[in-house]
């Protein structure tokens, strides 16, 4: 009668272990695949902080080129 006992107490420890994995893997899961969004959100962020930076600053280059252009033609009108 104890080995019975016994042996479904084992049997029950087993399925609760079994089921605690599952569980964990799912969780595991779970987290993984939100770390991955996240990620992919701060890729996405970087991403169009360059691209804005990058239209900032050739615009900042071209209003420069324009400003030069400007100046070496009013120059060139006063020494006229």
């Amino acid at each position: 009668m104890r080995k019975i006992i016994l042996a479904a107490a084992v049997a029950g420890a087993a399925l609760t272990i079994s089921a605690c994995s599952e569980q964990t893997e799912e969780t595991t899961e779970a987290a993984a695949d939100s770390a991955v969004a996240d990620m992919e959100s701060v890729a996405d962020d970087a991403e169009a902080s360059v691209e804005g930076a990058t239209a900032d600053a050739e615009a900042a280059v071209e209003g420069a080129a324009v400003d030069a252009a400007n100046e070496v033609e009013a120059e060139a009108n006063e020494a006229e």
